[in-house]
């Protein structure tokens, strides 16, 4: 995915470190797979489906990152499945 995705010329950054605080205190880090092009959060998933902690999880990271747009990726079946996540 990462080679394709450079081959058409889209910025990756993979496994980008973000400090979550509460209250001004770290109390964890979070490492989003996929970054595209600054603005997309890409995970990708090899699952039969995904279900709602799939999307909360995309919810969560969207909101530590600043971001609006997440993809979740299928890789599972042959044909590929995606859901798209926005804050």
């Amino acid at each position: 995915l990462v080679i394709e995705l450079g081959k058409r010329g889209h910025r990756i950054e993979q496994q980008q470190r973000f400090d979550v605080r509460y209250e001004g205190q770290l109390v964890d880090t979070l490492i989003p797979d996929l970054i595209v092009d600054e603005q997309v959060i890409v995970d990708p998933k090899v699952v039969t489906e995904f279900n709602d902690t799939h999307v909360a999880q995309m919810m969560g990271y969207l909101a530590i990152t600043g971001l609006r747009l997440a993809l979740l990726v299928n890789f599972k079946h042959a044909g590929l499945k995606w859901k798209r996540v926005v804050r």
